[in-house]
């Protein structure tokens, strides 16, 4: 109760941007704090987190006051995509890190070179900057936190300024919860994240728009400091004339409905087929009248756009389009409110699909079939972060054997971003890097190769000391393996082979492997 009146008395305070000059002085303890190595005991990772936990427990009255007031969040999202995940997270971290932790055998080791012992140690990356975002202000902040506490790193945590209430929350309960030699955080806007990039990390993560994610990169590259980012994209939904129609309007509804449609993985746009748009249009109007039976705008379960510009952003884009509104279309400013709002388009190239949207607008665009979709799907954006594909078993498989995503969720909107243990990241220009579960343990992690080569080994080694005369035949006979294939790329069929394949699952690839030889034989 303590915890949770202080930092609401903290809210009613203005955020305080951290003095642009103080930053080397913080950055600098943050890296000697790393040298140090007082991050490297798995206790202390463990006691860190544990600290963390309760920080975030103590503090939920506030957390939940905090995101109302930046984001207009319903109580029931705030528990369920920002308190709840944290704490669960850390909950399965703390339960499984020791085990994540230990050395690990290398795999795929020939039998004479298991005489070296190869393993994978699990090295931290050292001090690393962390620069969050606003839709999602706790979550997407203290989950890449909790994976380099985990993985033994320092950090520092830029928090979003778009989300100024919240920030003062995590700043109070990462200076009140975990040791701050080690773990801080500096408030600001661009000129304290320019700051900070001047500055050497060994990681930088970062969740936001592929346009500052640009200036990063660049900045990045300079130290050649690696990176994990977290974008966005124009994810496709797509509904053929065989799915079930009334479950896709209804979870893709959903899906522009969660945080007022400020969820970088939402879909962006709907193509659907013309033999269903009527009724998955008329499903949509359904489900709005059920989720909002007196309106969303009077309900306390749909949130609100983050700040006036955003909110301009929105209203320009449907402003600019050509399509037709077929559900919703109410805006008000001064309330930051965008009632969700379905949108028949006939172009690709309309200003609803030509950029993200990141608000509850729902662009509908109809095609003629399965080709056509999975066509402009690539070309209108060919690395997005999500796809969601609607329709038969063949036609799923279609989909995404056609077409790249950072992730899928089949039949569904968005669900593959909510299951806390499965990696989450883009491919191309939606991120890079992966985390969330064990995948947040790795993103800060390095995986070092070790061996240790015994004394006694002097004899066996001796082939690769000068002078050479003589050891390339006895070199080729120790390490050269031999294929199982012929100069067209035929698997050859041998006996041995087979025996020995037998128990271990690979016999079919083997009997596949003759009978195409045997085809092409026949053919021949």
């Amino acid at each position: 109760m303590a915890e949770d009146l202080a930092s609401m008395a903290s809210i009613a305070t203005e955020l305080k941007y951290t003095p642009v000059d103080t930053i080397p002085a913080i950055a600098s303890g943050i890296r000697n704090a790393f040298n140090s190595h007082k991050t490297k005991p798995i206790g202390f990772r463990l006691l860190q987190l544990r600290k963390l936990y309760w920080g975030i427990k103590d503090n939920e009255a506030a957390i939940l006051q905090a995101c109302k007031e930046d984001l207009g969040k319903p109580e029931f999202e705030t528990f369920l995509t920002e308190i709840d995940w944290c704490t669960n997270d850390i909950v399965f971290v703390t339960q499984n890190l020791e085990k994540w932790a230990k050395d690990e055998k290398a795999p795929d080791i020939p039998l004479a070179n298991k005489l070296l012992s190869p393993r994978i140690r699990k090295d931290p990356l050292g001090a690393v900057l962390i620069i969050g975002t606003y839709n999602f202000p706790i979550n997407l902040s203290i989950t890449p936190l909790v994976g380099a506490i985990a993985a033994g790193c320092t950090a520092i945590l830029k928090p979003s300024e778009s989300a100024p209430t919240v920030a003062k929350i995590l700043q109070h309960i990462i200076e009140t919860s975990v040791d701050a030699s080690c773990y801080t955080v500096v408030q600001g806007a661009i000129p304290e994240t320019t700051a900070l990039l001047e500055e050497k990390w060994d990681k930088i993560f970062y969740t936001g728009s592929a346009n500052v994610a640009k200036i990063i990169a660049r900045k990045a590259a300079e130290t050649l400091t690696p990176m994990t980012l977290e974008l966005g994209g124009r994810n496709p939904a797509i509904v053929t004339k065989n799915a079930n129609v009334r479950l896709a309007a209804k979870r893709l509804l959903w899906g522009k409905i969660m945080n007022a449609g400020q969820v970088c993985i939402s879909q962006n746009y709907i193509m659907v087929d013309k033999e269903v748009l009527d009724p998955f249009i008329a499903e949509l109007k359904l489900f709005m009248k059920q989720f909002y039976p007196d309106g969303a705008k009077k309900s306390d379960d749909f949130g609100r756009i983050v700040n006036g510009k955003q909110w301009s952003r929105l209203k320009t884009m449907l402003d600019n389009t050509d399509g037709r509104i077929v559900m919703g279309g109410d805006m008000d400013e001064s309330q930051l409110y965008v009632e969700p709002t379905a949108i028949v388009i006939d172009s690709p190239s309309d200003p609803l699909i030509a950029e993200e949207s990141f608000g509850p607008l729902i662009p509908i665009l109809p095609v003629e079939d399965l080709d056509t979709a999975i066509r402009i799907a690539t070309e209108v954006h060919r690395t997005p972060l999500g796809l969601y594909p609607f329709g038969n078993k063949q036609e799923i498989e279609r989909m995404m054997t056609e077409t790249q995503s950072g992730g899928v969720s089949v039949n569904d909107a968005l669900f593959h971003g909510c299951l806390p243990t499965l990696p989450f990241g883009g491919v191309g220009d939606s991120g890079q890097g992966a985390y969330r579960g064990r995948s947040s343990f790795d993103c800060f992690s390095h995986r070092r190769s070790v061996i240790t080569t015994p004394g006694w080994m002097e004899g066996m080694l001796d082939v690769r000391y000068p002078p050479y005369e003589g050891k390339t035949a006895k070199f080729k006979k120790m390490s050269e393996l031999k294929p199982n294939f012929d100069r067209d790329g035929n698997v050859k069929f041998s006996l041995l082979s087979y025996i020995l394949s037998l128990g271990t699952g690979k016999t079919g690839s083997v009997l596949s492997g003759v009978r195409r030889e045997a085809v092409l034989e026949r053919q021949g």
